[in-house]
């Protein structure tokens, strides 16, 4: 599976720009009492393998019970979420990482929540 899940630590890497290489970050992040996150994870993992080949591309999920502020600090409201973090290893690790966070739907999917389509269009348009 191509999806690792991370750590509040691992995050806090990513979004303070403490990365070696500068890669594209996909971040699912889930709640363990979520059903539509449940049923979005077959589909983000699907996503992340047709990106396997790509080395400038990580999937990510992150289970914000981790860390509930984790919503105020990246100015998203309700789980799932999916974001693309683009960290600089040349940037101060005192600024945070440029990141995007894929809009709601206008017609959300009944059972994810998010369309597959709209998942891709969003990474394809935010990957470095």
């Amino acid at each position: 599976m191509n999806v690792k899940r991370i750590s509040s630590e691992g995050l806090a890497k990513i979004l303070h720009n403490r990365v070696v290489v500068p890669v594209t970050c996909v971040i699912k992040f889930y709640s363990n009492n979520c059903h539509l996150c449940h049923a979005l994870q077959e589909y983000y993992v699907d996503i992340a393998n047709e990106y396997e080949m790509d080395p400038n591309i990580v999937f990510y999920a992150y289970n914000v019970a981790d860390d509930p502020s984790i919503e105020k600090t990246m100015k998203f409201n309700g789980v799932p979420t999916i974001a693309v973090v683009n960290p600089s290893p040349k940037s101060s690790p005192k600024t945070m990482s440029k990141y995007k966070v894929l809009a709601e739907p206008e017609r959300p999917n009944e059972k994810t929540w998010y369309r597959v389509s709209d998942i891709k269009n969003f990474i394809e348009k935010e990957k470095i």
